[in-house]
């Protein structure tokens, strides 16, 4: 009878495998596919906020959030994509002396900027569609207000402690064989991730540009007696993304690729 779940150090093993994989795909393919998984972050992004805006209990708000922002990684992990969060785990491929640090660095540059495509473009769609109404595009500019607020120290260790979480979760995914285990291990840590309120640096993609695009709405300038409004700009944003980027980098590629290659991959001497 077959395993329904792989091993700690099984999944260690084919995690290395598929970090060889992604490293040696065609380019094209590789920011296609990046493309699709910042759809699908921006997705879950905008229908967590979409059913928690209104609740003015914000542990109540945040739980909501919670429930629905995982759609997003699910897809990714269910439908394929390439999410710049989870593939800071090729670093366990890089340790073991399979891929480059070239290699890894231009997978994880063309997959950035393909989230990036991916995540502006359905928030521009939504605003186009109308979706980013008054009340919803309020709530995107207070929330991207609080991101471009957080100094580089904050927003570091936040993103840190964000790409653990994911990372864990991407992780615990390749354990699973079957649609529901996939479903149910990328379901609950992403819930936790969004609750506590770490920053994630695709997901940011699609909050910033959604604040960004709200505040140039004319209606919406005019209405939002939201404090620091001005802080949301391109300066600002850039700003966030930057810290919020390295520290997922540490906390997937360093922190959790990192240990579990230290005790399941690492040649003992």
């Amino acid at each position: 009878m077959d395993k329904m779940i792989l091993s700690p150090a099984e999944i260690s093993s084919y995690v290395e495998e598929v970090g060889v994989k992604k490293a040696t795909n065609k380019a094209y393919k590789t920011f296609l596919l990046a493309v699709l998984a910042g759809i699908f972050i921006a997705l879950g992004g905008f229908a967590a906020g979409m059913a928690s805006h209104t609740i003015e209990n914000m542990g109540v708000s945040k739980v909501i959030a919670g429930i629905v922002f995982p759609v997003g990684l699910i897809l990714v992990l269910i439908c394929g994509a390439e999410l710049f969060t989870g593939n800071n785990l090729l670093t366990v491929a890089f340790f073991k002396k399979k891929i480059t640090f070239k290699q890894m660095m231009k997978n994880w540059t063309i997959v950035f900027f393909g989230n990036m495509v991916g995540a502006v473009s359905l928030t521009t769609m939504l605003y186009l569609g109308g979706a980013l109404k008054p009340s919803l595009g309020t709530y995107a500019i207070k929330v991207a207000s609080y991101k471009c607020g957080l100094d580089f120290t904050t927003a570091l260790f936040s993103g840190i402690l964000c790409n653990i979480v994911v990372c864990l979760a991407v992780w615990g995914s390749y354990a699973a064989k079957d649609v529901t285990g996939k479903i149910f291990i990328g379901f609950f840590p992403i819930m936790a991730f969004v609750i506590a309120g770490f920053e994630h640096s695709i997901a940011n993609m699609y909050y910033l540009t959604a604040g960004y695009i709200s505040k140039m709405d004319s209606y919406l300038n005019a209405h939002s007696a939201i404090e620091k409004m001005e802080k949301i700009d391109l300066t600002h944003i850039i700003s966030n993304l930057i810290p919020v980027t390295l520290g997922n980098i540490i906390g997937g590629g360093i922190i959790i690729g990192g240990i579990y290659y230290l005790i399941y991959l690492k040649e003992s001497n």
